[in-house]
């Protein structure tokens, strides 16, 4: 995994040199949506413009799940716990019996995950606790390098949004630190998010389980409790902003409804501001879906995305290719 981290670091600092000095967004049709991203960016780093603003505050936040990579047909860290269901299962003969661990045993995830949030917490609290932050991070490295995509068998990390990579490529050259600001966990994002994204560690925002510091026989650790410490998604995510990076973005970049808050903290703001929904309209390439879908839901985000005027992403109509595995 460390020559494959550095190889994929290697590509986003070559993508981002690129962009530059080459035409921006190589994957985004000559569309208002890109037009509009490409004169916001202009307008705030020109110097002496009236929109102009200073690189430090020159701060961009992106969700993550159906925002960067895909969401469907479940989202990735979920896929990431029901196969620790499996390789913990030995330890836990009990599970045969207990649900929701036994549905998931027999394959039968909808049935695993009918208790909602409940069976969810459940799961994760069981595969993601009761270990060391440096035990977790290497679980998580091994199984990122190896995932499979459930529909496209593709790798994981291959499921990223090549006009997204270009776009956060784009705003680094023009002086933006990019975040993400995601439900996911923090410290499940954090071991691979720089290789894919080229955005460390330092620059996530996440939810996170309770740590407890502890002096062991081999020496300090931090230890993963089985209890949720914050809840990075809804209102939760301008906390996390605030908590986490100290300043209030321009621009931010969501898919759904669970991303509201965080677009209207950043548009609420004084100065030019950016607000950018990804709207999942491509069934052929991708998915489509918005209002009703039980993932990714977006609803409310888009009406108030039209009432503010802030700029939509139409996949199938703005997107040249949706991942890096389309190109020919």
């Amino acid at each position: 995994m460390p020559a494959i981290r550095s190889v994929l670091s290697h590509l986003v600092l070559i993508l981002t040199a690129a962009a530059a000095t080459a035409q921006p967004l190589p994957s985004w049709n000559d569309t208002p949506t890109k037009q509009a991203i490409v004169a916001f960016v202009e307008r705030v780093t020109t110097p002496g413009a009236p929109d102009f603003v200073p690189p430090a505050e020159r701060i961009a936040v992106f969700d993550n799940d159906g925002t960067l990579w895909a969401e469907q047909p479940m989202y990735f860290q979920l896929l990431f716990a029901l196969d620790r269901v499996k390789a913990l299962a030995p330890q836990h003969p009990e599970w045969k019996n207990q649900e929701p661990y036994a549905s998931l045993l027999k394959g039968d995830v909808k049935t695993a995950l009918a208790g909602g949030e409940r069976a969810i917490l459940e799961i994760v609290m069981a595969t993601h606790a009761g270990m060391t932050t440096a035990e977790f991070e290497g679980i998580v490295t091994d199984w990122i390098a190896t995932a499979r995509h459930p529909v496209t068998q593709r790798r994981i990390t291959e499921m990223v949004y090549q006009p997204m990579l270009e776009l956060l490529a784009f705003l680094r050259a023009k002086g933006f630190k990019t975040f993400i600001v995601s439900g996911g966990g923090i410290e499940f994002m954090r071991p691979w998010a720089e290789a894919v994204y080229g955005i460390p560690p330092e620059q996530i925002v996440g939810s996170s389980i309770r740590t407890k510091f502890e002096m062991r026989g081999n020496g300090p650790a931090l230890v993963r409790l089985p209890e949720i410490d914050f809840i990075d998604d809804q209102e939760g995510k301008p906390v996390g902003i605030h908590s986490h990076i100290g300043r209030r973005p321009v621009a931010a970049f969501g898919n759904s409804d669970g991303d509201l808050p965080m677009l209207q903290w950043t548009a609420g703001g004084q100065g030019a501001r950016f607000a950018l929904i990804v709207h999942h309209t491509d069934a052929a390439r991708e998915w489509a879906y918005d209002r009703q879908s039980h993932i990714g839901r977006l609803d409310k985000a888009l009406d108030e995305a039209g009432a503010k005027g802030w700029t939509v992403v139409d996949m199938k109509q703005d997107w040249k290719l949706i991942y890096p595995f389309q190109k020919k």
